[in-house]
């Protein structure tokens, strides 16, 4: 009896762990914007301001975790055939209705996010989501596994957000930061300011990589002459 609590015990503890992988794998390991470079037209183009790259976040999350949702529930009814065209629909589906909600919510987010909540549709995020895992698995991993990618998106276009409004307009979310007298780095709102901003996240993420890798590297060089 005893035995079966622990195999159960394991079963739970195993399922937690798969779980927590499939929620964390999209925010470090393989991160959309600084790891797999994807979906860089609407990261470059929205993150001017930390609202805008939240909320395109946000949105492009919630089409991602429906339609691989949807995707999940439909794989063993959908043709092979007819697969891309059938995730197309239901992220096309998923994208109108973010697409009316947020005009509903405020017409000016929706003029400054412009057609990139269109685009949405073909962001390779999701498409690839929906092709490489949520077809290929139940729906509530397929879910959480695209929530974690949806968070890694949104930490993406946060990550810039924030960066470019506070240098390109002295402002976080709005609220002025340091007064009347500073001078806005003007570079920071045009495009070239998202490059530089990328390529600067960039540079620090695979610093902290190497560095990692350094001192695991010591690590282990220090615990072999202990062990003999």
């Amino acid at each position: 009896m005893s035995s079966h609590h622990a195999h159960g015990g394991d079963g739970s503890s195993a399922g937690l762990n798969g779980a927590w992988e499939q929620l964390t794998e999209g925010l470090w390991r393989q991160n959309p914007t600084f790891v797999m470079m994807l979906g860089m037209c609407p990261t470059l183009a929205v993150t001017v301001s930390a609202v805008n790259a939240l909320s395109m976040g946000v949105a492009t999350a919630l089409v991602l975790i429906a339609s691989c949702a949807l995707v999940s529930l439909l794989r063993r009814i959908v043709p092979k055939e007819v697969r891309i065209a059938t995730y197309i629909v239901i992220i096309a589906t998923f994208v109108t209705v973010i697409d009316y909600a947020i005009q509903a919510v405020s017409l000016k987010l929706y003029d400054a996010l412009g057609a990139f909540i269109q685009l949405i549709v073909v962001n390779c995020i999701i498409l690839g989501r929906a092709e490489a895992h949520a077809s290929k698995n139940p729906p509530i991993p397929a879910m959480l596994n695209a929530a974690g990618m949806g968070a890694g998106f949104t930490i993406g276009l946060l990550s810039l957000g924030v960066v470019r409004e506070i240098l390109g307009a002295g402002t976080l979310f709005g609220i002025s930061l340091f007064g009347p007298h500073f001078q806005p780095w003007v570079v920071m709102v045009l495009p070239p300011g998202g490059f530089f901003v990328l390529g600067s996240w960039l540079l620090v993420f695979a610093w902290w990589e190497k560095r990692k890798r350094r001192l695991a590297a010591g690590a282990s060089t220090t615990a072999v002459p202990s062990r003999g």
